[in-house]
């Protein structure tokens, strides 16, 4: 397990972000991160190392401008929505289901007006460069999406590589696609079904919540499934910039077994 308790505060720190950098899987049609030293140990003594990425690459965030013109940027997000309390839901999917507003009513814990929602459908478990991972998967449906809203949660986090079902996605035919130029054929051979008539709204649940200023985080990963059921304390900080649209993070869960954890009051002596 990736975690650990801190030996001042007795906090335990679970990880919940994917391994970032060079090879990890990232979306078709974006390239992937590349990363080299512009400055070595063999000749300063030092080492510096130039990135050229995505911002939507591993475990990230997503602001409202990523779906909406003129929404504001990562870096105007309120500190608010990077730190709190939630719930992590056990809401088991396969392939190419949808997480509807009947999927939240059942979830326990319940959900809370200001609440994290970390929804795991087990997806993170297929992390990889494969049409499995980033075409089959499982997504939030708009019905899903408005009851969020309606609940005033704070920040939606999950598993899988989109919020949408990925037929719902550019992955499908929407918007510049098929990135994934087999997926609208392999859908209708799979299920017999037309995938626009299936899903004829273009990133219809992702969209929803960013309109409603509730930033999201797509591909959760590390130890979610060890959290599942439970309510926990979550930290997800992204850079401070302005413009822009998504940002990779550090997902970490905190969990205060012992309940004697405390913020320092900020006092200078």
């Amino acid at each position: 397990m990736f975690e650990v308790t801190d030996p001042w505060s007795g906090l335990k720190l679970v990880e919940l972000s994917h391994e970032w950098g060079f090879g990890v899987p990232s979306l078709p049609g974006h390239s992937d991160v590349l990363m080299y030293r512009s400055v070595k140990h063999s000749e300063h003594g030092v080492m510096a190392t130039r990135v050229r990425m995505v911002m939507h690459t591993g475990t990230h965030m997503n602001a409202p401008i990523h779906l909406v013109q003129r929404g504001i940027g990562i870096g105007e997000i309120p500190l608010n929505c990077f730190f709190g309390n939630g719930v992590v839901l056990d809401i088991p999917k396969g392939r190419w289901e949808t997480i509807d507003a009947e999927d939240f009513e059942k979830a326990t814990p319940k959900i809370e007006a200001g609440d994290f929602v970390v929804v795991v459908t087990g997806w993170h478990k297929k992390y990889s460069d494969s049409l499995e991972y980033f075409g089959e998967a499982p997504g939030l449906s708009a019905s899903g999406a408005r009851w969020l809203v309606e609940r005033q949660i704070r920040t939606f986090a999950i598993d899988t590589p989109h919020v949408d079902h990925p037929l719902a996605t550019s992955m499908g035919a929407h918007r510049g696609g098929p990135l994934m130029k087999r997926l609208p054929g392999h859908y209708k051979n799979e299920t017999g079904r037309n995938p626009n008539d299936d899903h004829p709204v273009w990133n219809v649940a992702h969209k929803t919540l960013l309109e409603a200023g509730i930033p999201t985080i797509e591909q959760v990963g590390g130890d979610v499934s060890e959290l599942v059921g439970s309510r926990c304390t979550f930290h997800a900080a992204p850079w401070r910039g302005n413009m822009l649209d998504a940002c990779p993070i550090r997902f970490v869960a905190l969990i205060d077994p012992t309940g004697s954890a405390r913020v320092e009051p900020g006092n200078s002596h």
